[in-house]
């Protein structure tokens, strides 16, 4: 925002008053107007209303519009390529190198173009054990995108941790400046690039909160496996009898609803490492989907969008009564709540758990032939981890319609990894044999057919065989061996009919499903061929036969 009467704002008084001795000259950024160091919730709520960026809705939570941009754009996410990390990373279609010149011109625009601004800064923490956890600064344009950041990353305790905050990585999200591809070399004017040799990631011409986020994760996903950590785009909880589980799973596949699981306590529900001491959340709050949340079906994440201090995005409300409509889609399917991690009830408050006994890995199959549930021997777990098979849901990303789009998303999160899926994958099979965990593949998608014919199973059904899964029943029951896929189907469990256990009994025709199937299981064989350069022989043969 330009000031350009110098009209003192609501927190100008205490704008500094949590101010890091590490100041913004250290980034190159000079001669801003106002910067507002750490404010807390209500400050910024009064910042947020002032500047009329969001609305307060009824209960309390703040709706913000994030204009053009509803959902990431992967196509515009950059790595710049210099001599320190470039033989690591794993160049291609999610991480497009971008010359270091390049960025520098940019960089020095950018901080020219925030001259005479305000800006807001959160210094936070990234990574709940102490061992890992890296400070990290995020210095945006808009109030509402830090009230995001105080709600998704984990804050310093004392006024003291903020003095003394010297962060490792820097976030700086500019909305209103514009690249130019002509000049930066971007394929749009929207831009998000990061420089792991100067530690800072810069994003412009989009208000979309969630690149902050990714970036973050991105940024993890680089540096947890070179100290031997496992980076996982994964929910987490932990049951009764302590034993946690992660939920592998792309946006849209149900990390985050079936993690919050009244019966378990929830560590996270998107981003984790896995340490030689258990599994630890990268992250201090929740970002959830929640176009047509159910309070019945989902009653934790549904009471999260009526609280103080929850951040909605896009979500449509009506202006007299401020009462928020979940079930409307106007502005985007992507709608989302981010929300501290303790506003779930059930949250562990240190945001850590032991090492998992069972590992889900979640699938949205849209094409109806997948089933509900299998068991995998370790090479086909780390064969469908690889594979990252599901579908689309829409508004996740720029240019996504209405219809589920068929994908593999290496690692179930393909636009996040650095390093070659091999990197991750041979970490992941050493920690699934040592510590003998369990593997599935819980598929949260349609049966009866294909997307437009059959339905979505039943989030009541797949909550059942997860329990199964989780408390040990299912794996009682008589297992049948896949004719295509080679994993273990449960052929029982108690409370799930048996025509939802066997996909094929719910089509018209088991002759038109098995063509379906097959043609499905071919996709994955020719998918996987650009990874079997390097990859262990059995992990190749653990995936269908075609």
């Amino acid at each position: 925002m330009i000031n350009i009467l110098n009209i003192k704002t609501p927190t100008e008084g205490e704008a500094k008053e949590l101010k890091s001795d590490y100041g913004l000259e250290n980034h190159g950024i000079s001669n801003l107007r106002m910067s507002y160091w750490n404010l807390p919730p209500e400050a910024l709520y009064e910042e947020i209303a002032f500047r009329g960026e969001g609305r307060i809705t009824k209960q309390g939570p703040i709706v913000a519009f994030t204009g053009k941009h509803t959902a990431r754009s992967a196509s515009d996410k950059y790595i710049v390529k210099e001599p320190s990390t470039e033989g690591q990373i794993w160049w291609g279609q999610y991480n497009k190198p971008f010359s270091p010149d390049k960025f520098d011109g940019l960089y020095n625009r950018l901080l020219g173009f925030m001259q005479g601004r305000d800006m807001f800064v959160q210094d936070c923490y990234v990574g709940a054990d102490e061992e890992f956890r890296m400070p990290v600064r995020v210095i945006t344009e808009k109030a509402w995108h830090a009230l995001f950041a105080r709600n998704m990353f984990i804050l310093p305790e004392t006024n003291e941790d903020y003095r003394r905050h010297i962060p490792e990585f820097t976030v700086i999200s500019v909305p209103s400046f514009k690249g130019v591809p002509q000049i930066d070399g971007t394929a749009s004017e929207t831009f998000i690039i990061l420089n792991f040799a100067r530690r800072v990631c810069i994003i412009g011409n989009t208000a979309y909160a969630g690149e902050i986020k990714k970036s973050v994760f991105t940024i993890m996903n680089y540096l947890m496996p070179l100290q031997g950590v496992m980076s996982m785009h994964s929910s987490a909880n932990i049951g009764k009898d302590g034993e946690s589980a992660i939920f592998f799973g792309l946006s849209g596949t149900g990390k985050t609803t079936l993690s919050a699981d009244p019966k378990r306590r929830l560590i996270g529900d998107d981003e984790h490492g896995w340490s030689d001491s258990g599994v630890f959340n990268y992250e201090g709050g929740c970002y959830a989907k929640v176009i047509r949340l159910s309070e019945s079906a989902e009653p934790e994440i549904y009471a999260t969008t009526q609280m103080f201090g929850t951040v909605l995005e896009n979500v449509v409300f009506d202006n007299v009564t401020r009462m928020i409509d979940l079930n409307d889609e106007s502005v985007t399917e992507n709608t989302r709540a981010s929300y501290p991690l303790d506003y779930i009830a059930n949250a562990v408050p240190d945001k850590k758990g032991g090492h998992p006994r069972n590992i889900i890995l979640l699938t949205c199959d849209a094409s109806g032939v997948m089933p509900p549930i299998a068991r995998l021997n370790p090479d086909q777990a780390i064969y469908q981890f690889i594979s990252g098979y599901t579908s689309k849901i829409a508004g996740t990303e720029v240019g996504l319609g209405k219809e589920p789009e068929l994908t593999f998303s290496t690692c179930f999160g393909a636009p996040f990894m650095v390093h070659h899926p091999m990197f991750y994958a041979d970490i992941l099979k050493r920690k699934i044999m040592s510590h003998g965990v369990n593997c599935w593949l819980l598929n949260t998608g349609w049966i009866g057919g294909a997307f437009g014919v059959g339905k979505r199973i039943s989030i009541g059904y797949t909550r059942t065989l997860l329990n199964a899964a989780l408390d040990g029943a299912l794996l009682k029951s008589k297992f049948v061996t896949d004719p295509v896929f080679g994993f273990d189907v449960p052929t029982s469990c108690e409370g799930v009919p048996s025509n939802i256990l066997d996909p094929a009994g719910s089509w018209p025709s088991r002759e038109e499903y098995m063509k379906k199937y097959r043609q499905l299981a071919a996709r994955f064989v020719e998918n996987f061929k650009k990874y079997e350069t390097g990859c262990p022989p059995e992990i190749i043969k653990a995936g269908p036969r075609v």
